[in-house]
């Protein structure tokens, strides 16, 4: 299956509705909002997140199947830390997750150039203790552990882990 990389636009706030409680349903963990929060959201709510994903320094990108379907996303924002990227949203439906895929890869390739682009020289992210799934493709991606931790939004029980990547040294995947 082929894959596209699109921007997220303005427009696509039912896209972003659909694929954000797909997210909810099949990984709650990695996102600090719960699904029955993000379902009865109204319109003006999805369109001022795609609104936010457009204004400067921000990015949210799709991974798009053959089919014209979302599959995946990745976004990117400004950190409260100097010449730093947040790395947020990222999710990749079940059904188009594997290395072989290289849908996240490409996601990942795709936010570390906005982010050279822009100025950054590092990227972090938040990654939840029991994701072990996901801290293993940041951690192929070159991303280690800082030691900063905080508690999980939605149960202060569980720890969000912070990754750091140094994007001049930012590698291509390894397969």
């Amino acid at each position: 299956m082929e894959y596209r990389i699109e921007r997220i636009g303005r427009e696509d706030w039912q896209r972003l509705r659909t694929i954000r409680l797909a997210q909810l349903l099949d990984t709650p963990m990695a996102f600090g909002e719960p699904y029955e929060y993000a379902r009865i959201q109204g319109e003006g709510n999805w369109r001022a997140r795609t609104d936010w994903l457009n204004e400067p320094g921000r990015i949210g990108l799709v991974a798009v199947d053959d089919t014209d379907q979302w599959v995946a996303t990745m976004l990117g924002t400004p950190s409260v830390k100097a010449e730093t990227v947040d790395l947020i949203g990222v999710w990749v439906d079940p059904a188009h997750r594997g290395r072989d895929r290289g849908v996240a890869d490409a996601l990942l390739d795709a936010v570390i150039a906005w982010a050279r682009d822009g100025g950054a020289r590092w990227m972090l992210l938040g990654v939840h203790e029991a994701n072990h799934r996901a801290a293993a493709f940041y951690r192929r991606r070159g991303f280690t552990y800082t030691g900063g931790e905080t508690p999980y939004v939605l149960d202060e029980g569980a720890r969000i882990l912070e990754m750091r990547l140094p994007l001049e040294q930012a590698r291509q995947p390894v397969t």
